[in-house]
C-alpha cells in the first residue's frame, strides 16, 4: 500500500531531525550490546522510537527464513499480553510484511478486504492507523517495525517513513548479528564438546596405563623371563617396531606397556587395539578413522586409533587376525606414516611407534598366504618371545602371592597362608591358559576361602605327580586332552560366551578349536554323528 497523505488528519508529532539523531544513538547502543543484552537493547530502542513519534504501541516482528513470525519484540515496559498481536487476526499484515511490502494505513476504510478482524476492531475503537516497515538482509525479510498510532487518524509523511525505514534497518542489523552470534556460539559449544571428548579419551588412556597396569606387574625371576625382560630393556628406549610372540595369557600387553613406559614416548598415550575383537567391516574405520557420512552409522567425524596415538605408541594385539586388505594399508603406515580416513581423500601423517603381538606362528601364516610376508618382516624388526608358564614354574609362588595381594581388597579377604600342598598343585599344573589362567584359579580360590588360608575351590585333577610334567610330549598331549575335555564337559561343550570353556581355559575360542582338532577332542554329539555315518549301510 502506498504512503497515505491525509490533509484532514493531524500530522505526526516528532521532529524529523530528532529521528535522525535517534538513529545514530540506537546504532551505537545496539552495536555495543552483548548477545545476552541484545533483546533488552531492542526493547529500549522500540521505547525510544515510540516516544519520539508519539506512537501508542511500537513492536518489532522477527521473521524466520520461511517467513513465519518467530519472535515479537516489544518496547521496554510493555508485554505481549497488553498488545493486540494475534497471528490469525493480523495474518494480512504478516503476509504483506513477510513479502517486504510497506503497509501504511491512515484510517479504517483503507484496510484491505482480508483484514476482517482488524476492521471489526477498528470499528469498535472508532478509528485505526498503523505503519509496518519491513527490513531485509541478504535478500530475505529479517523483521518488520510496526507502529500502532491508536484510534486517531495519522498522516504517514514520506520523510517520516524514510527515517523509520532507517531505524528498521538498524534493528534488522542487530537481529541478524544476534542470529550469527548465536550460531557461532552453538558451533563453538559443539567444538568444545568434541575437544572435551578427545581430552577425556586421552586422559582415560593415560590413567588406564598408570593405575592398573605397570611395569611392576611383570612378576618373576626365572631365567626365561629375565631373558625376555633383558631384550625389553634393550629395545625400549628406541623407536624400533617390536613383535611380541608367545602363547595366549603370557602377558603380552604387560610387556607392551612396559616398553612404552620405558620409551621416550612415555608422556604420550599408549593406544591398544585388539585386532581379533574388531568386526572385519569396522577394522579400517577403527584404525584410520572416518568422515561424517562415510557409511551408514557414521553420524560424526571420528579420528582413528593411529591419530589418537600420534606422538605415542600403538599396541596392536592379535596382529595375526588382521584382514589381508587392511594389512596393505597398515604396511603403508609403517613405511611412510601416511593414511586416509574412510570417506576422505586427504592424506594424514602420524608419528607412531608400533608394538605388535600375536600367539600365531606368523612364519607359517606367511607360507599359507594368510599374512603378508613384507608386513611380517617389517613387524619383526625386534621380536621378543614371551615364555609360557610351563617354562617358568619357579615363578608360580611369586605370582600366586601377587594375585592374592591384588584381589584381597576387592574380594574382602585376608589371605596370609598358602598350604604347601596347594602351592605344589599349582606348580605342577599344566596351565594351558598360562598366567591368565593362574590368576583366575587364584581368584576363584580366594572366593571359596573363608579364613586366612587359601583353599582351591576344586582339586586340580591334572598336574599332580611331580616329574610326570617333564615327560615326553605325547604324555603332555594326553594331559591337555583330558583337561580340555573336563572343562568342556562342565560347560556343556559350549566354547564361546562368558563363563564357557574358552574363557575358563583363558584362551581365544579359535585357539581352543585348533587345539581340540589337533588333540582329537570331540563332543559326544559329534562322535555320535561320526559313528552313525560309519555304520550307515550303503545304498
Amino acid at each position: 500500500m502506498a504512503v497515505v497523505d491525509i490533509s484532514s488528519a493531524r500530522p505526526v508529532t516528532g521532529d524529523q531531525e530528532q529521528l535522525t539523531q535517534l538513529a545514530l544513538t540506537l546504532s551505537r547502543q545496539l552495536t555495543r550490546a552483548t548477545l545476552d543484552g541484545l533483546v533488552p537493547a531492542i526493547g529500549s530502542s522500540l521505547e525510544q522510537i515510540g516516544s519520539a513519534i508519539a506512537a501508542e504501541r511500537c513492536r518489532l516482528l522477527e521473521f524466520s527464513d520461511a517467513g513465519a513470525v518467530v519472535h515479537v519484540h516489544v518496547a521496554s515496559g510493555a508485554t505481549i499480553a497488553n498488545l493486540p498481536h494475534d497471528a490469525a487476526a493480523e495474518s494480512w499484515l504478516i503476509d504483506r510484511a513477510g513479502r517486504g511490502e510497506l503497509v501504511a494505513i491512515a484510517r479504517p476504510d483503507e484496510l484491505p478486504g482480508d483484514a476482517v478482524a482488524t476492521r471489526e476492531h477498528a470499528q469498535k475503537a472508532g478509528g485505526f492507523a498503523i505503519l509496518v516497515v519491513p527490513a531485509s538482509a541478504g535478500g530475505r525479510v529479517i523483521c518488520a517495525l510496526v507502529i500502532d498510532a491508536g484510534s486517531s487518524p495519522r498522516r504517514w509523511q514520506p520523510a517520516l517513513v524514510e527515517r523509520l525505514q532507517l531505524l528498521a534497518d538498524i534493528l534488522a542489523g542487530a537481529v541478524q548479528r544476534g542470529r550469527h552470534e548465536r550460531a557461532l556460539r552453538s558451533n563453538v559449544t559443539v567444538i568444545e564438546q568434541l575437544n572435551a571428548r578427545l581430552e577425556a579419551d586421552n586422559v582415560y588412556l593415560k590413567e588406564e596405563i598408570k593405575t592398573y597396569h605397570d611395569f611392576d606387574d611383570i612378576v618373576g625371576e626365572s631365567t626365561s623371563l629375565r631373558t625376555a625382560l633383558s631384550r625389553l630393556s634393550q629395545v625400549a628406549p628406541t623407536n624400533s617396531t617390536v613383535l611380541l610372540t608367545g602363547p595366549t595369557g603370557t602377558g603380552k600387553e604387560l610387556f607392551a606397556r612396559a616398553l612404552h613406559e620405558r620409551s621416550r614416548r612415555h608422556a604420550r598415550p599408549l593406544v591398544r587395539v585388539n585386532c581379533a575383537a574388531l568386526p572385519p567391516t569396522l577394522v579400517e574405520s577403527e584404525l584410520f578413522g572416518h568422515e561424517k557420512g562415510a557409511f551408514t552409522g557414521a553420524v560424526a567425524t571420528r579420528p582413528g586409533r593411529f591419530e589418537l596415538a600420534d606422538g605415542g605408541t600403538i599396541f596392536l594385539d592379535e596382529i595375526g587376525d588382521l584382514p589381508l586388505d587392511i594389512q596393505v594399508k597398515f604396511l603403508r603406515v609403517l613405511h611412510e606414516g601416511e593414511f586416509e580416513r574412510v570417506g576422505s581423500s586427504r592424506t594424514r601423517t602420524v608419528d607412531v611407534r608400533v608394538i605388535a603381538a600375536t600367539h600365531h606362528d606368523l612364519e607359517t601364516a606367511v607360507t599359507q598366504n594368510t599374512f603378508r610376508a613384507d608386513l611380517y618382516y617389517r613387524l619383526s624388526v625386534y621380536p621378543i618371545q614371551l615364555p609360557s608358564l610351563l617354562e617358568r614354574r619357579e615363578d608360580i609362588p611369586r605370582l600366586v602371592w601377587f594375585f592374592i595381594n591384588r584381589h584381597q581388597r576387592d574380594l574382602g579377604r585376608m589371605i596370609s597362608k598358602v598350604p604347601q600342598a596347594v602351592m605344589d598343585a599349582l606348580q605342577q599344573h599344566t596351565w594351558p591358559g598360562n598366567v591368565r589362567e593362574l590368576e583366575n584359579v587364584v581368584e576363584r580360590a580366594m572366593i571359596a576361602s573363608t579364613g586366612d588360608t587359601l583353599q582351591l575351590d576344586e582339586p586340580l585333577r591334572l598336574g599332580c605327580g611331580g616329574a610326570s610334567f617333564i615327560a615326553p610330549s605325547e604324555n603332555l598331549d594326553a594331559v591337555q586332552r583330558m583337561h580340555i575335555e573336563t572343562v568342556l564337559q562342565r560347560c556343556g561343550w559350549k566354547i564361546n560366551g562368558r563363563g564357557n570353556a574358552a574363557e575358563r581355559l583363558g584362551v581365544h575360542p579359535n585357539t581352543l578349536r585348533f587345539r581340540m582338532k589337533k588333540l582329537g577332542v570331540a563332543s559326544p554329539a559329534a562322535k555320535a554323528r561320526l559313528e552313525s555315518a560309519r555304520i550307515q549301510p550303503s545304498a
